[in-house]
């Protein structure tokens, strides 16, 4: 039987990572040629062409890209089991990769890393912020934070609490448009959508009744924090969570409305790679926001 050869497969992850021979060079500390000549290397045993390759640009063809997922999970795996193996794997060190929607981890997720960096100081962390939805497996993160409701995938999912979503709107909105006395009337009004979390706004109302709108409104945004001006300034009604628009209501530039029709929660979710086998030091930061963010 002939064995794969890891060392292309985990160059080929690198240059994945990095979407540059260079930089996966530096990064895993050969020659720019060793890293070419793998990769040139796997293409040949695989038989199909890994990256398209400009003079500007390096990108993953169509086949590459599945592939690059595999990559990660073959070094990740690797990573792990020489982690277990070692002396000191009781001593959690090394870098973590960790996603996390932007205002909720500048408010958030930034604030306890601190502590956590404090109790591990063995252990980096390279934090990505952004309210885009990144493909863990193919983008390199050991962990992402999602605030949403989750589809159905092979990544590994905790859900760690719900956040309060708040249905809220400008004193000068209201007194132009008047306020909705049922969650059927806002497909009457100007609302504002937050575009990261697809489908109608869902409420459930006195006795049970369920009601679905659509969001239509004059600004749609992929950052929930991107619509507070807008909403401020009496343009529409947004659905937002706390963390981002409770300021606004604590100084009274904007009300709750629809009290009896209750937004349904958001999912605050934890997510990893398919793979089961973690190196101690993603399984520190884990337990670490899992019981800090319960709440």
């Amino acid at each position: 039987m002939r064995l794969p050869d890891f060392e292309a497969w985990a160059i080929f992850a690198a240059v994945a990572e990095h979407r540059s021979f260079s930089g996966a060079a530096d990064a895993i500390g050969v020659s720019k040629a060793t890293v070419s000549k793998a990769v040139s290397r796997l293409e040949a045993q695989l038989g199909v062409s890994l990256f398209h390759r400009t003079s500007r640009r390096l990108a993953l063809t169509e086949a590459g890209a599945p592939l690059a997922e595999h990559a990660a999970r073959i070094v990740a795996e690797a990573q792990a089991a020489e982690e277990a193996a070692r002396i000191g794997a009781s001593v959690p060190s090394g870098r973590v990769r960790l996603a996390a929607p932007m205002t909720f981890g500048v408010k958030n997720v930034a604030p306890l890393l601190a502590d956590f960096l404090r109790e591990h100081p063995q252990i980096e962390i390279e934090l990505h912020l952004s309210d885009a939805r990144v493909d863990i497996v193919a983008e390199g993160f050991d962990v992402a934070l999602r605030i949403a409701d989750l589809p159905d995938s092979s990544l590994r999912a905790r859900r760690l609490c719900s956040i309060a979503a708040h249905l809220v709107a400008a004193p000068s909105y209201l007194a132009a448009h008047g306020t909705p006395t049922h969650a059927a009337q806002l497909g009457e009004h100007r609302l504002l959508g937050y575009t990261n979390i697809t489908g109608p706004w869902r409420f459930r109302g006195p006795e049970g009744a369920e009601v679905s709108v659509r969001a239509v409104g004059p600004l749609a945004a992929n950052s929930g924090e991107a619509l507070v001006p807008a909403l401020e300034a009496g343009l529409g009604i947004a659905r937002l969570p706390g963390f981002i628009v409770g300021e606004a209501l604590a100084a009274g530039r904007v009300v709750e409305i629809l009290h009896d029709w209750a937004p349904a929660p958001i999912g605050l979710h934890l997510l990893t790679p398919p793979s089961a086998l973690r190196p101690a030091r993603v399984d520190a930061l884990i337990d670490f926001l899992s019981t800090r963010l319960r709440d």
